[in-house]
């Protein structure tokens, strides 16, 4: 009887799922905005947190599945954005900037890597949590600097190096599974070969992808809006190619949007906004990013969680200080790039995930330790970064 009528419980599909976390992630951002005076980005992470099973528990591990392809959409976006800004002709040009990623990735991963085990964490959760920890958050310095419209020295160097770190981490864990395969006890041929295929196989699919968008812009020729278009397409497709043949999602849209850059002599790629097309994916990537880490996770690693903030934090710093006076940075800068570089969000978050989803045991406890120090960084790092780049004279006032 009334057969036509919907079942109860009702079972929310991904588009009204979608719909919900932009709009509760909105308003979040609105109340930081205006009554924190805080980036709106800590809006909508306290809006995930909120909606979380460390909250109301409305958003639990079902639904954060479910919305994870808008996480990697956005993802994508900033990515392929961030990639593009890595131009290999200023790094020749600048030896010391490119050194200066190099030695504080190094710097950051050997202090969080030793802290760790010197508090009796195992090598090998000690090594990939410090791996992890390389990363600084493309989503939060871009969308930072992009609500600031902040432009000038330390916002530049900020996504240079923000770019390096990322990769470096990317290839840094990879190379790691090599050592965890080992410890589970995988055959020769995964221990051998899968690294080596995630590392080789998410190159080359962000060649391609990059060599497909420079010839099909080439084509269309100088319009604005159908290279949008294209780059959109070209962004999910690569992403779900990347999915299908289970490659690094990250690694390959970094390859991708540098690569489109670098090997585009002609130009025939125009510069794009996303747009409010992007602003909507990211207000669900840091919803989503939020509901992740629980309150449990720092109830458990509290102190894991602050040592791992403070080691990290002091890795960066020595690198970034002990470098960038030869960079050219002006006086006073570099301690603000320190700050910059502070954030740990969706990236962190994904990273744990691709471990967990290859040794749920391990990457339980990986998570126990990462999450609680990305629940911190997600909170702190936008107002640092948002301090930052205010504090450097190059954030122009936002419109409203």
């Amino acid at each position: 009887m009334m057969s036509f009528l919907p079942q109860y419980p009702f079972t929310a599909n991904p588009l009204l799922l979608f719909g919900l976390l932009l709009l509760a992630g909105l308003i979040g951002g609105e109340i930081a905005k205006r009554v924190l005076f805080a980036p709106r980005i800590v809006g909508y992470v306290l809006t995930g947190i909120g909606l979380g099973a460390g909250g109301a528990g409305l958003l639990d591990a079902k639904l954060v599945r479910e919305a994870w392809i808008f996480v990697e959409i956005a993802l994508g976006l900033i990515l392929f954005e961030l990639g593009r800004r890595l131009d290999f002709t200023w790094l020749r040009r600048d030896r010391w900037l490119a050194a200066t990623g190099l030695i504080e990735s190094a710097l950051s991963f050997a202090f969080v890597f030793f802290v760790l085990t010197w508090l009796d964490v195992g090598l090998l959760y000690s090594a990939v949590a410090a791996a992890i920890g390389i990363a600084t958050s493309p989503a939060v310095v871009m969308v930072v600097a992009q609500d600031l419209k902040s432009e000038g020295q330390v916002t530049e160097r900020a996504l240079y190096l923000t770019a390096m770190n990322s990769v470096i981490a990317y290839v840094t864990a990879t190379m790691l599974l090599f050592w965890i395969h080992h410890e589970y006890r995988a055959d020769l041929v995964t221990v051998l070969l899968h690294p080596a295929y995630l590392l080789a196989g998410s190159a080359v699919l962000g060649c391609v992808a990059a060599v497909i968008a420079i010839q099909l812009a080439r084509r269309l020729g100088k319009s604005g809006r159908g290279h949008l278009v294209l780059m959109l397409a070209l962004i999910a497709a690569t992403i779900g190619a990347a999915r299908m043949l289970g490659l690094q999602v990250v690694l390959v849209l970094l390859v991708f949007g540098v690569l489109s850059r670098n090997l585009d002599r002609r130009h025939d790629l125009m510069p794009f906004d996303t747009g409010p097309i992007g602003q909507v994916f990211v207000v669900v990537l840091f919803v989503v990013s939020g509901a992740i880490p629980q309150l449990d996770d720092l109830r458990t690693g509290g102190v894991l969680a602050l040592v791992y903030v403070l080691a990290r934090f002091a890795g960066k710093s020595l690198g970034v200080m002990s470098l960038t006076y030869f960079s050219g940075v002006r006086r006073g800068a570099a301690g603000l790039l320190c700050l910059a570089l502070t954030p740990m969000s969706a990236l962190a978050i994904a990273m744990v995930q691709d471990t967990r989803n290859l040794y749920p045991e391990f990457g339980a406890r990986l998570a126990a330790i990462v999450l609680s120090a990305v629940l911190i960084l997600q909170i702190l790092g936008p107002v640092l970064v948002q301090f930052a780049f205010r504090r450097a004279g190059e954030a122009a006032e936002e419109k409203a």
